[in-house]
């Protein structure tokens, strides 16, 4: 199994088959605008700017799980990133990446890398704070909170997944060794 077997909904509710990304390396976000983190669309903005013409793909997830950061209409949060931080990646449609109604995507990209790699005691700490206040957080492989990044190689196998503390920039060697 890959993500390749998987359909989600674009912002628009459409659906967007992720068979069409064969060969492409993926990074795949659930995000919030509301958020402490919500100023790495800048660092992923630069990384698809850098790295799109070369095969990388980044999928947007919004999410609302996580402290109600992220209430706005799929229409909403698309407006304010391209106004505030001129992203031009996919953005999709507003899911639950954690309980009962999570996304089958994430099910499985969560059971591919079930860990976050957290780098630095300032992270951890932030880490362990964040886990006191997450309310989805149930299972050891749930995701901890917004923009907590999965990247995906060509053959649609999860590779890595990042904390929210791991800034964009520090995917970026990751991202040239797939490409």
């Amino acid at each position: 199994m890959a993500i390749y077997d998987f359909k989600v909904k674009t912002r628009k509710g459409e659906e967007f088959d992720l068979n069409e990304l064969q060969g492409k390396v993926v990074l795949i976000v659930n995000t919030a605008t509301g958020c402490g983190f919500t100023p790495q669309y800048e660092g992923l903005e630069r990384l698809y700017e850098q790295y799109h013409e070369q095969g990388l793909e980044i999928l947007d997830f919004p999410c609302n799980q996580f402290g109600n950061q992220a209430p706005g209409s799929d229409d909403e949060i698309h407006e304010f990133c391209t106004m505030k931080y001129k992203t031009q990646f996919e953005q999709m449609a507003k899911i639950d990446v954690n309980g009962e109604n999570e996304a089958p995507l994430y099910t499985f990209i969560k059971e591919q890398a079930p860990e976050d790699e957290v780098k630095g005691f300032a992270n951890k700490m932030t880490m362990k704070a964040i886990g006191k206040i997450s309310k989805s957080t149930k299972k050891e492989n749930d995701i901890k909170w917004n923009f907590t990044k999965f990247l995906v190689d060509r053959a649609g196998n999860v590779v890595k997944r990042y904390s929210p503390t791991c800034n964009p920039d520090d995917i970026e060697n990751d991202i040239k060794n797939l490409l």
